[in-house]
Order: structure tokens, then C-alpha cells, then sequence
């Protein structure tokens, strides 16, 4: 694998090459399961499928959906068998017609030079893929003969399409190129423009973009209905914060998806202390179309509760250099601890918002560095105050003042 080798940071998963990487850091819920895994691969299981005839009436998706082993078998037989078939038939043509038998030179056979069942599987595979040596031959003296190289012309032409046709697309599946769009291997939680925020970082590592590129995100859990119905697998659309107003994304640099945590959103009841406790999954799909072949190309993973880290955020990874925009995929997944509530979206809009919060709470977002001077000159004043309180009668106190 890449990453083993060094040559892709270990702080982000590829969504389809990450199948052999080892993962140790983190550990699923015992008995929980994943509703997509990290790699994009969706972990459900079909079974008891009664109606198995329905996928022979799709035979081309069939076998695209194949394994590679299963397909080249495939691939192999259809022609060996088609081969095998059509000779049979030459054979017995040239059986019928009395063209194995020794005649003589005023005996004009069907098929020139078939002599035994060899021979005729031999003419059968020139006929099918056209490679005619010139030893072999059908001549004008049978109508049933012209009538089989007509039918294996035109049964050579479907099979090579459809298998070749099934080749390409194994080849040129829109999967492919999901392998080089790539998802931070955690998500976080942090405040943004003073609003709880659950956030992904997606790039591409390719230069060749993907046009109307759109991200959709989900929340799977279980639920319950009103009227007491368990729901298994309740998949709940999120709603991203973005400036256009579309889930739309231009995907030249990596980005930060962000999701508002406010009335709307699922996770507003959503805490530090609930997320270890609650069964959470959010699903991340990055669809779009692949600007060198124009087919649409989906990538997708899942974060649980243990991948989602509470009061951090992401680095920046684009700086200028030199009159242009360089990325350093090192820092793709690194993330630094912020100043963050600890309880819910909607605990902060009970208190009043994230300002009412800190007046009350006596807690600050933002560095005081340049506050320094101010506190020390208030301090200084309380200092003064608490003398003057404390000294006798008719005695006067001076108070040294400190340096700039």
C-alpha cells in the first residue's frame, strides 16, 4: 500500500485503497456495527434473495459486477465454447456431405480441407475472429453451410462486444477514480463564526478535477417513531453550510465541509458527554463527474462517535509560495485542540448564545495577549485601594508605579 511505503500520510484513509491498511488507533463499539465502512464499501448483507432469476435478465451488470477471477473465466469460456460448438457443426456438415471420405479430384467438398474434427474446430475459430490462413475454405456446393458462416459471423459479434464491452467497463468503473478522493480520517466539532459546528475535510489528489462536485451528509441511528416503531437504519439528511446555497463544491484545494448544529439539524441536542454514549454515524458521499471521461464517480465513508473529536479543528494545509498555492497533504488530518462549550447546540441557545455564555462563564474564546496591560493596571489599582484601607490614621502611603 501507499501509505505503507511512506508515500501518503497516515493521518487520511483513501476511500478505496484503504482496504489493507492497518488502522489500530481506533476501535468500533463492541456489537456495533457500521453502516459504511471508511473505505466507502457499504457493510450490509442481502440475503434470502428468492427471485435470483432477475439478475440473468440484466446480464450485462451481472457481469460487470463480478469479480476479476470470475469474469476472465467467463471471458475464456464463452469463446472456447462458442469455438467448440461451431466446430461440432462443421464437422457434422462435412461428415454429412461425405467431405471425409478419400474422392477424387472432380469433388468439390463444402469446406475445403476438413479432414477430421480438428480441422473443423481449426476453420471454426478462423471463421469467428477472421483470422483466415487460406488453407481452409467454404465453397458454393451447400446453401446449410453458407447459412452457419453467416450465424457464427453475426454470434461472434455479440459475444465480443459483450465481453469486451464488459472488459472496458470493469476497467473504466467510475470507482477507480474515487481512489485519489480522500476524507480526513476524523471529524470534529468546534465553534465557527460563534456557532457549534460538526466539520469533514475532503480533497482530491489529482490534478484532473471533478466538475459540479456535490457532498451530502446523513446521520444513521437508531430510532424510534411516535407510534412505537423501531427504526433500525434511520438515515437523516444534514444540511451544509455553504455560501452559494447549494451543496456544491469546487474542488481544486482541500476543503472543510462544515455543518451548523442549529435547530434544524439532528445533532442539536448532540453534547460532549452524549456523543461516547450515543450510537452515531454520519455518512459522507462526494459525488461528481470526472473531467477526462465524463463519467459520474461517487466516494463515499462514515465517522462513528469515536472518530468524531470533540473542541478541535483542523490546520490549514494551502500557504503561498512563490506566486502560487502549494498543499502540504502532511497536515490533511491534523487538527489542535480550541477553547469549546461542552454542551449541546441547543444548551447554548437556551443560555442565550455562545456571548452569553462567556460573559456568564467568565470564558473567552479569543487569545488576550494584548489584555495584559490593561489586567495589570487593574490589578495594580486594587493593590493601591487595599493600602490605603489598611494604613492608620494620619499616615500617607506611596505607591511605586511599575515600568512600562
Amino acid at each position: 500500500m501507499l501509505s505503507r511505503k511512506g508515500l501518503i500520510p497516515e493521518d487520511y484513509l483513501l476511500t478505496r485503497l484503504a482496504e489493507g491498511v492497518l488502522q489500530p488507533k481506533f476501535k468500533a463499539k463492541a456489537g456495533k456495527a457500521r453502516f459504511v465502512a471508511k473505505n466507502g464499501t457499504c457493510n450490509v448483507a442481502h440475503t434470502n434473495i428468492r427471485e435470483q432469476g432477475r439478475f440473468l435478465q440484466d446480464v450485462f451488470t451481472t457481469l460487470v459486477d463480478l469479480k476479476w477471477l470470475h469474469t476472465i473465466v467467463i471471458f475464456t469460456m464463452s469463446f472456447l465454447c462458442s469455438w467448440l460448438l461451431f466446430g461440432m457443426v462443421w464437422w457434422l456438415v462435412a461428415f454429412a456431405h461425405g467431405d471425409l471420405d478419400q474422392r477424387g479430384d472432380d469433388f468439390v467438398p463444402c469446406v475445403t480441407d476438413i479432414h477430421s474434427f480438428s480441422s473443423a474446430f481449426l476453420f471454426s475459430i478462423e471463421v469467428q475472429v477472421t483470422i483466415g490462413f487460406g488453407g481452409r475454405m467454404i465453397t458454393e456446393e451447400c446453401v446449410s453451410a453458407i447459412v452457419i458462416l453467416i450465424v457464427q459471423n453475426i454470434v461472434g459479434l455479440v459475444i465480443n462486444a459483450i465481453m469486451l464491452g464488459c472488459i472496458f467497463m470493469k476497467t473504466a468503473q467510475a470507482h477507480r477514480r474515487a481512489e485519489t478522493l480522500i476524507f480526513s480520517k476524523h471529524a470534529v466539532i468546534s465553534v465557527r463564526n460563534n456557532k457549534l459546528c460538526f466539520m469533514v475535510r475532503i480533497g482530491d489528489l489529482r490534478k484532473s478535477m471533478i466538475i459540479s462536485a456535490t457532498v451530502r451528509m446523513q446521520v444513521v441511528r437508531r430510532s424510534t417513531t411516535q407510534e412505537g416503531e423501531l427504526v433500525p437504519l434511520d438515515q437523516i439528511d444534514i444540511h451544509i453550510d455553504n455560501p452559494v446555497g447549494t451543496n456544491g463544491v469546487f474542488l481544486v484545494s482541500p476543503l472543510i465541509i462544515s455543518h451548523v448544529m442549529d435547530r434544524a439539524s439532528p445533532l442539536y441536542e448532540l453534547s460532549a458527554s452524549d456523543l461516547q454514549l450515543d450510537d452515531l454515524e454520519v455518512v459522507v458521499v462526494l459525488e461528481g463527474v470526472v473531467e477526462t471521461t465524463g463519467i459520474t464517480t461517487q466516494a463515499r465513508t462514515s465517522y462513528v462517535s469515536e472518530e468524531i473529536l470533540w473542541g478541535q479543528r483542523f490546520v490549514p494545509t494551502v500557504s503561498e509560495e512563490d506566486g502560487m498555492y502549494a498543499v502540504d497533504y502532511s497536515k490533511f488530518g491534523n487538527t489542535v485542540k480550541v477553547p469549546t462549550p461542552c454542551c449541546s447546540a441547543k444548551a447554548l441557545d437556551e443560555a442565550g448564545g455562545l456571548a452569553r455564555l462567556k460573559l456568564s462563564e467568565g470564558v473567552t474564546l479569543r487569545p488576550s495577549v494584548r489584555r495584559r496591560r490593561g489586567s495589570t493596571m487593574i490589578r495594580r489599582s486594587r493593590m493601591e485601594s487595599q493600602n490605603l484601607a489598611r494604613a492608620p490614621e494620619g499616615l500617607e502611603v506611596t505607591t511605586l508605579e511599575a515600568p512600562e
